[in-house]
């Protein structure tokens, strides 16, 4: 029983909790920032590139059957591409991920400098002004 214990106290420790959390908030977040490159920024980026989808950017390695041009049907066939057009997207999909994490930590950074956080420290006891007093008074002598 001492190990099933010892696994229970490590599993619901705050941070391992947080951890759980964390990781689940960041998977959840992660498909938010894919859709915002794929569904939203790469068309923009395309249109300005005159219409070009970074997806279908590739060189074949091997040779194609007859008729299949895209990726994805390459990929379904099992022909062997260096796809730098998926590179660039994945690229820009971590660079977006990277800045919208710093401007977060930022945000909070400054949200937690403007709060205050911990309590003023209480005033000193009657009792320590008193002895501190004794205790200039005795040095001076």
């Amino acid at each position: 029983m001492g190990m099933m214990s010892e696994f229970r106290d490590f599993a619901v420790k705050g941070n391992v909790m947080d951890l759980a959390v964390g990781v689940i908030i960041g998977g959840a977040f992660g498909k938010i920032v894919d859709s915002l490159v794929k569904d939203l920024i790469m068309p923009i980026v395309g249109f300005f590139f005159g219409g070009m989808d970074f997806s279908n950017l590739f060189i074949k390695l091997g040779k194609a059957p007859d008729g299949m041009t895209t990726y994805a049907e390459l990929t379904k066939a099992g022909v062997p591409l260096f796809a730098y057009g998926n590179f660039i997207t994945v690229l820009l999909n971590f660079i977006i991920l990277a800045f919208i994490i710093f401007m977060l930590v930022r945000w909070l950074t400054k949200l937690k400098g403007s709060i205050n956080l911990e309590a003023a420290a209480p005033p000193p006891a009657p009792s320590e002004i008193y002895l501190k007093e004794i205790r200039d008074a005795l040095a001076k002598k």
